[in-house]
């Protein structure tokens, strides 16, 4: 992972990111019955919800995201939707209304190239039951794919047999299908030998339920996995992993601890003291010093300054002469990154990385008008911005050292300064919650829909340069 981070810092793109349409373009297509065009054509829509409510067809094109962690902690895939104020505007609507919803979704996500934007990861998507045999299922990557059935009160429902045969026709192509809580939705239990997950409520899930629905699962789908949802702390995390389940979903990702009492490794703290000497402009010769003192890190710096592809004539063996070609800024950069990539304490601590740099990276793309050196600040608010998460320190022992700039600190520890508003806007991006990003799109003088797009951009980003070369 870190070659490919350092293939970036010295200016190559990683290996070729999806391009990903802006997705008010790509579902505004004037001929395209399952595209805006219909789905502002829906009477029941605009006549359900109140008068004073944001037009549709401004609130409609936010795409969310949130990761699904495994038990190692790990980021096993993305539930993506569209954003909760539509959703919570839709939730009373026809069934019609649902399928247009779930038809927008898909194509989008297909648009976005979700079999690339996703890495080896899985895409959770949330349909009705009657949309499952709907012609756009079959142009996502069925490996992929995870189809999570939902129930509507509508007539229009398929028959259970018929529902049983189209879920094992998508099964047999490598699509996987998520069921609801059988105890909360029951007309779903004919299909628990087919289901690969069973999606569960934490408000639902009690010590005496949880393992009763654990051994009902067990026999009646021994194949699948529980997927825990909403789940809002660690504490909650951890129960839930004691119960048995396999997969989980919420707030807790990024929740923090009492870490008061721990301090950084003794690697990580030499680490934050060098980056702050870069930062101060020691003297190089003071700078190589400190990076003999770790054998490792100074032959790290030396493989990648003479990487082939970084092009240099001839080959690099005194540290002082790799400080001068890499340059103090991006030397900063480097060391700041190998500080939050070098030996995670958990699997969560890669997962909160993952997240962090979505947010730099959604930062510096929003900073494209700026100076570099402001997009530089940008990229280290949003990494910094969880790096206590990541390190499981304290924030003030995980930045004590690192000479931040003020902007960046008043940012990331008091929430405030300039660039507070642009990382509120990625936080409330990492969240289904449609008011939050559209008061903090605002505040930052960002359309909604271009906040998304260059969401969507960093996700991208973020996967290609984990697992490029």
């Amino acid at each position: 992972m870190f070659k490919a981070f350092l293939a970036w810092l010295f200016g190559r793109k990683p290996a070729a990111a999806p391009a990903v349409d802006a997705f008010a373009r790509s579902t505004a297509r004037d001929n395209d019955p399952g595209g805006f065009q219909a789905l502002n054509q829906s009477a029941p829509l605009r006549t359900e919800v109140d008068a004073a409510a944001p037009d549709i067809d401004s609130m409609s094109t936010f795409l969310c995201r949130e990761a699904v962690l495994g038990r190692d902690q790990r980021i096993a895939g993305y539930q993506f939707m569209l954003q909760e104020g539509t959703r919570n505007r839709i939730r009373h609507s026809s069934r019609r209304v649902h399928h247009l919803y779930a038809e927008v979704l898909v194509r989008s996500l297909v648009r976005a190239d979700i079999g690339t934007l996703i890495g080896r990861r899985y895409a959770f998507i949330d349909v009705p039951d009657s949309f499952v045999d709907h012609p756009c299922i079959a142009t996502l990557p069925p490996h992929k794919t995870v189809l999570v059935l939902g129930t509507h009160a509508d007539p229009g429902a398929p028959d259970i047999d018929t529902l049983r045969a189209t879920v094992m026709r998508l099964r047999a192509t490598g699509m996987r299908i998520g069921l609801p809580d059988p105890a909360v939705v029951s007309e779903f239990a004919p299909l628990l030998p087919q289901a690969d997950f069973i999606m569960l409520r934490t408000p639902a899930v009690d010590a005496r339920r949880g393992l009763q629905i654990a051994s009902d699962i067990v026999a009646a789908a021994p194949q699948a996995r529980l997927l825990v949802r909403d789940l809002p702390g660690l504490e909650d995390f951890r129960f839930c992993y004691k119960l048995g389940a396999g997969l989980f979903q919420g707030p807790f990702i990024t929740s923090r601890e009492n870490w008061h009492e721990r301090d950084l490794a003794p690697n990580t703290a030499r680490l934050t003291r060098l980056i702050g000497k870069v930062k101060q402009d020691a003297d190089s010769s003071e700078l190589a010093a400190l990076l003999k003192e770790d054998a490792a890190l100074s032959l790290r710096l030396l493989r990648y300054i003479n990487a082939a592809s970084n092009g240099l004539s001839e080959s690099v063996s005194s540290i002082e002469r790799a400080i001068f070609l890499i340059g103090r800024e991006k030397l900063y950069r480097w060391l700041i990154l190998l500080v939050c990539s070098m030996d995670p304490p958990s699997g969560r601590s890669t997962s909160a990385l993952e997240s962090a740099l979505v947010r730099a990276r959604f930062l510096e793309l929003l900073g494209a008008e700026r100076t570099a050196a402001e997009r530089e600040e940008l990229f280290l608010t949003g990494l910094l911005s969880l790096i206590d998460v990541i390190l499981e320190v304290p924030m003030e022992k995980a930045i004590g050292h690192l000479s931040l700039a003020p902007e960046i600190d008043l940012a990331i520890r008091h929430g405030a300064g300039p660039y507070a508003p642009l990382l509120e806007l990625a936080i409330a991006c990492e969240q289904f919650d449609a008011e939050r990003v559209i008061n903090a799109a605002s505040r930052c003088e960002v359309p909604p829909r271009v906040a998304s797009d260059r969401h969507m951009e960093a996700l991208s980003w973020t996967v290609a340069i984990q697992e490029g070369p």
